[in-house]
């Protein structure tokens, strides 16, 4: 059975996250995406707030909070700026991997400082011709003693341009595919390792998107994550927890294109009377409704099960391509509720279509998770 009242400590979770989002993002988000530039000084803020790393063990400095806490977050932020939510999520995604394969002292260190000072992480398997199929990977790693030698290159890597440590996956074998992929962590600043390009991105444009070189990049053995062999499971099981997070980023957009149409409907007149009294806009706007309400819970339910640790693929999938999708039709919805204005930046749906076309596409496009789901149906 699922219950998804909140509790007082989650609702004051929500309310302290939409505040922020009210507060803090809204009035500087457009000029974030003009520029595209890195929200580090509302990254500050959160992290003193307590809005990052909330799902790091308080043994290592963090809240210890659930999925369920955290999908919360994601979608307040969101609602504010999903380049920004993306930013701040970004470093669960890399701690996620450590936090189920990491030995204490590689949680103790990595964990440990994501919460001791705000610090950046990422999470690196995409490569230019490998996205959604990890098990074809071309990154390569040999093992030299004591050492792991790393060369290839990564691309679209979240804070890739300022992250403090990246978890990377690379193959001893390409022909392989998943059974040669091993996990590795490499500290800002080790030799071999270099930054590439920064995209120029259509949506999501202030979160830091760049390639990853490595050219002879060699680690202590100390440095590799799991048991060699064992980094497409990981990498899934990472997926697994985090899909639901891109979800609520889906959720977030969609409430936010649902109020701004609101608002804009009841303000907006054509033929003597506000839009909100034609039956076509009336029926837009429902239609916006009921694919938020269903994506909640869908999220809710796949936050649930991995907080009472039975994860299931099938939930992730399922929440993340509704949410991803219907994010996309609602935000492109409300464009069309604003009409002429929605194309224009001075109003504020424009931007949440460009940014919801990205949730479609990272951590498994919506193809691939239709995949997921169909392959263990028809198992």
């Amino acid at each position: 059975m699922y219950q998804f009242e909140l509790t007082e400590e989650q609702t004051a979770i929500r309310d302290t996250a939409r505040a922020f989002a009210r507060d803090v993002i809204i009035p500087v988000a457009g000029e974030l995406d003009e520029h595209g530039t890195f929200p580090r000084d509302i990254c500050a803020k959160a992290f003193d707030l307590g809005l990052m790393n909330v799902e790091v063990p308080e043994e290592y400095g963090g809240l210890g909070l659930g999925a369920f806490e955290h999908a919360i977050i994601c979608e307040e932020l969101s609602y504010g700026c999903v380049g920004v939510a993306t930013t701040i999520s970004a470093n669960n995604l890399a701690a996620t991997p450590i936090f189920l394969a990491g030995n204490h002292e590689q949680k103790k260190q990595y964990l440990g400082g994501l919460t001791g000072a705000l610090s950046f992480a990422s999470y690196a398997t995409s490569e230019p011709d490998a996205g959604s199929d990890v098990a074809g990977l071309r990154c390569r790693y040999e093992r030299k003693g004591d050492t792991f030698v790393l060369n290839g290159s990564k691309q679209w890597i979240t804070n890739g341009g300022h992250a403090d440590f990246i978890v990377i996956f690379a193959t001893r074998d390409a022909a392989t595919r998943h059974k040669g992929i091993s996990a590795f962590i490499i500290p800002k600043g080790t030799p071999g390792l270099s930054i590439g390009k920064k995209e120029n991105k259509m949506g999501q444009r202030c979160s830091n998107t760049t390639a990853i070189h490595l050219e002879d990049c060699a680690i202590p053995a100390a440095n590799l994550l799991g048991a060699e062999g064992d980094g497409f499971k990981l990498a899934m099981a990472t997926f697994d927890r985090t899909r639901p997070d891109i979800a609520a980023f889906g959720l977030g957009i969609m409430r936010r294109s649902i109020d701004e149409s609101v608002k804009y409907a009841k303000e907006r007149k054509t033929f003597g009377v506000p839009i909100a009294q034609h039956q076509a806009i009336q029926f837009i706007i429902a239609d916006m409704a009921i694919a938020y309400e269903a994506g909640h819970l869908l999220t809710y339910k796949a936050a649930t099960l991995l907080d009472r640790d039975q994860p299931s693929a099938m939930l992730s999938a399922y929440a993340k391509c509704f949410c991803a999708d219907n994010a996309m039709r609602v935000a492109t919805d409300a464009v069309q509720v604003f009409g002429g204005n929605g194309y224009v930046k001075e109003y504020p749906v424009e931007k949440l279509m460009r940014d919801a076309k990205l949730l479609q596409i990272y951590e498994g496009t919506s193809q691939v998770q239709r995949m997921v789901i169909a392959k263990r149906l028809l198992a």
